[in-house]
């Protein structure tokens, strides 16, 4: 068998073409997006239409949905397989979404569900994975120095999201009524874990003001449906919520305890003057040392994910690293609460679990070793990218 893995240079890319040749399927990768963000769909499409003249494929693949690959696919007859990995995906709203061709899976319930009757014999869920075995080959060669050097009591890993805020660049333009109804909504759902209502609760008003500010917003000629609400809510307020969210509850832990910020993005912000910056880590060769080496390792899911586990959560277990996250509704499918890893639903509860477990070293290190040894065992690449094959084999011809 033989696939093109059409790569944009995602982190769980090398991982999941690894899994595909060990399962003996030869993988050939078209790369342009790897360094090139500047293709256009018309570019895809050429590209791909040059690889489908050539090769008989037995699928097309990539990790999130391009609809210039389904489309270009539907027309050779060749089947596109995906996997979200992110959330939104504003290219889902595309009427690409609805072609037979596709077998899309999405890692998010709440974004399946939304999705799945827009082409419900072709959308399928699939929770994200890990790859504990190339964790593995790093953190036990780890040496002193590397438990020194990326350790902490507290270590965060990620985007403070203010440089991806689309909203913080329209606010500007917005009217002083939306901006109060979305700084007030924003207040109320920072209170409210485990349930999304924020899509629900946009007036339109505020919807049609968001979309007309932004000349890029995502809608048009070949989309189905409305695709405002959905993306107000979760692009723009979304993002927003994601970022002051994580910049209040980094400042409130550094107020009590050693908080590591690892991250890509700007902290010169004065709410975060008390935590330890300590700029970007490679994902592949660093990252892992610091999830293995921090005594906690917190994680803070972007609302947009509304009851899907991040790959953040999948890594952090994989990699043996004790972790404290925001609770979402199907962590209970995987995980049991207290005893593989923990969760709150508060700023409060977040820092007395804190407090709680930088005093139990016993506890948790007996509860990031449960995390690990159930990640490795059941949720690697290797046994989704298996349950993804026994679902194509029912489709693809």
């Amino acid at each position: 068998m033989e696939i093109l893995f059409y790569r944009y240079n995602s982190i769980c890319e090398p991982d999941i073409i690894q899994v595909f040749r060990d399962l003996g399927v030869t993988v050939l990768t078209e790369e342009a997006e790897m360094t090139d963000k500047r293709v256009t769909p018309r570019q895809c499409a050429e590209t791909l239409t040059g690889w489908l003249t050539s090769h008989a494929f037995a699928f097309v693949f990539s990790i999130n949905f391009f609809p210039a690959i389904s489309y270009t696919c539907s027309r050779f007859r060749v089947p596109y397989v995906c996997w979200s990995v992110d959330s939104p995906v504003p290219e889902l709203f595309s009427n690409a979404l609805k072609s037979e061709w596709n077998r899309v899976f999405l890692f998010d319930r709440a974004q399946y569900e939304y999705f799945r009757p827009v082409n419900p014999e072709r959308i399928f869920y699939l929770p994200l994975a890990t790859n504990a075995k190339r964790w593995e080959e790093i953190v036990l060669h780890m040496s002193e120095e590397d438990f020194a050097g990326y350790g902490a009591d507290v270590s965060f890993v990620g985007s403070l999201y203010t440089e991806k805020c689309r909203y913080d660049r329209l606010s500007p333009h917005l009217s002083a009524y939306t901006r109060g109804f979305v700084d007030g909504l924003i207040e109320a759902q920072l209170k409210v874990y485990g349930c999304n209502f924020i899509a629900d609760s946009l007036p339109q008003r505020v919807i049609d003001e968001i979309a007309a500010a932004d000349p890029d917003f995502y809608e048009g000629a070949d989309t189905y449906g409305d695709t405002r609400r959905y993306l107000a809510a979760h692009q723009y307020i979304g993002m927003k919520l994601a970022s002051v969210e994580r910049i209040r509850t980094l400042h409130r832990l550094a107020e009590h305890f050693q908080v590591a910020l690892y991250t890509r993005s700007d902290p010169s912000i004065p709410e975060l003057a008390g935590l330890d910056v300590r700029g970007s880590v490679r994902t592949l060769t660093e990252m892992p040392k610091v999830f293995h080496a921090s005594r906690i390792n917190l994680n803070m899911t972007m609302r947009p994910i509304e009851t899907g586990l991040s790959l953040r959560v999948w890594d952090v277990l994989g990699c043996g690293g004790f972790l404290l996250t925001n609770y979402q509704a199907e962590i209970p499918d995987y995980f049991e609460i207290g005893r593989d890893l923990e969760t709150y639903s508060s700023p409060d509860e977040l820092e007395e679990k804190v407090r709680y477990y930088l005093s139990h070293e016993d506890e948790r290190v007996e509860i990031a070793v449960n995390g690990y040894e159930k990640t490795a065992k059941h949720h690697t690449y290797e046994l989704r990218i298996a349950e993804m094959i026994r679902i194509l084999s029912g489709l693809v011809s």
